[in-house]
């Protein structure tokens, strides 16, 4: 076998199951979580996965909340069941710098760049493992449709560096940079409560990449309607709106997704030079959620968003 065949792309396997669900009818950002279930997590370290993760998992829809690799199941005193086809996750980590780009850092006095590389690793579901006692499935309670909006309306309420929200101003919702202000249709144009407030996550979400909050190239680098940074900042507003609507309960309507809706995004991401748009908008989308949620600082870290867990 050629070192070529051997080699697995993450950013190209990623982009393939996005596709395949998109051309399957399905959203993998809409609602990439079993609200009953829960966020997945890792039973070995505790902690839920993060970015891009989420849809991969959530996406396989699965009663319980908790993975596990191949070996952290063995080294648990359990094994994966023969024959368990496990799930792709993807993992950030960082190269250190080569001799000549810390030379060239020390001599032309500007910071070293960070070089990171992503591992694809395999994750099974603790209802795919015997031999390791689970707690049982979270349960989480939903909230009904009011505590659902109550919490909505907090998450808005409590934004740091919140831009002016304007509504009825519109017939359309849509965020201006120039002013930094969010324009929403009235509310009673809306089918429902949830549709107006995942309209304004969506509008949130443009706001973040503000040179004030997280400057995001881009929001930043606008070239228009259909245009390729468009295309990359409409994936992150979807994806972020989608996260904050985990947060709060809140899901599209399945019959959101149209035809049209999802041809764009296949005629988008079936393009070549696009395979690092899903993983870089899940990141980026994270972490603007986290910036809405308080749990980010303005710099662009995140304590709870990366590409991976």
């Amino acid at each position: 076998m050629s070192t070529s065949a051997k080699f697995k792309d993450p950013y190209q396997t990623v982009t393939d199951i996005i596709i395949n669900h998109l051309e399957n009818g399905v959203v993998p950002w809409r609602c990439p979580w079993q609200r009953e279930v829960g966020m997945p997590r890792n039973f070995h370290t505790g902690k839920t996965y993060k970015g891009v993760n989420v849809l991969l998992l959530g996406l396989r829809h699965l009663p319980s909340p908790y993975w596990l690799t191949f070996r952290q199941a063995l080294e648990l005193g359990g094994h994966v069941r023969k024959g368990e086809r496990g799930a792709h996750v993807i993992k950030v980590g960082e190269s250190p710098p080569s001799q000549n780009e810390r030379e060239h850092a020390k001599e032309s006095d500007e910071p070293q760049r960070k070089r990171l590389f992503l591992r694809e690793y395999t994750v099974f579901n603790a209802t795919q493992i015997e031999g390791i006692a689970f707690p049982a499935a979270l349960n989480i309670p939903l909230l009904s449709p009011h505590e659902r909006i109550q919490a909505a309306e907090q998450v808005v309420a409590e934004m740091q560096l919140p831009p002016v929200i304007e509504e009825g101003s519109t017939t359309v919702a849509c965020y201006r940079l120039a002013t930094d202000t969010i324009h929403m249709p009235a509310f009673a144009s809306f089918e429902s409560a949830e549709a107006f407030y995942l309209t304004l996550y969506h509008e949130a979400i443009h706001c973040t990449g503000h040179p004030n909050r997280l400057n995001r190239e881009s929001l930043i680098k606008q070239d228009g309607f259909g245009g390729k940074v468009y295309s990359q900042e409409e994936l992150v507003a979807e994806m972020g709106a989608a996260f904050l609507g985990m947060e709060t309960h809140l899901v599209h309507d399945a019959h959101e997704q149209s035809a049209a809706y999802l041809q764009s995004w296949l005629d988008v991401l079936r393009v070549k030079e696009h395979k690092r748009w899903i993983i870089n908008a899940a990141s980026n989308a994270g972490k603007a959620a986290d910036f809405i949620l308080n749990r980010a600082s303005r710099d662009g870290s995140s304590t709870t968003s990366s590409v991976a867990t």
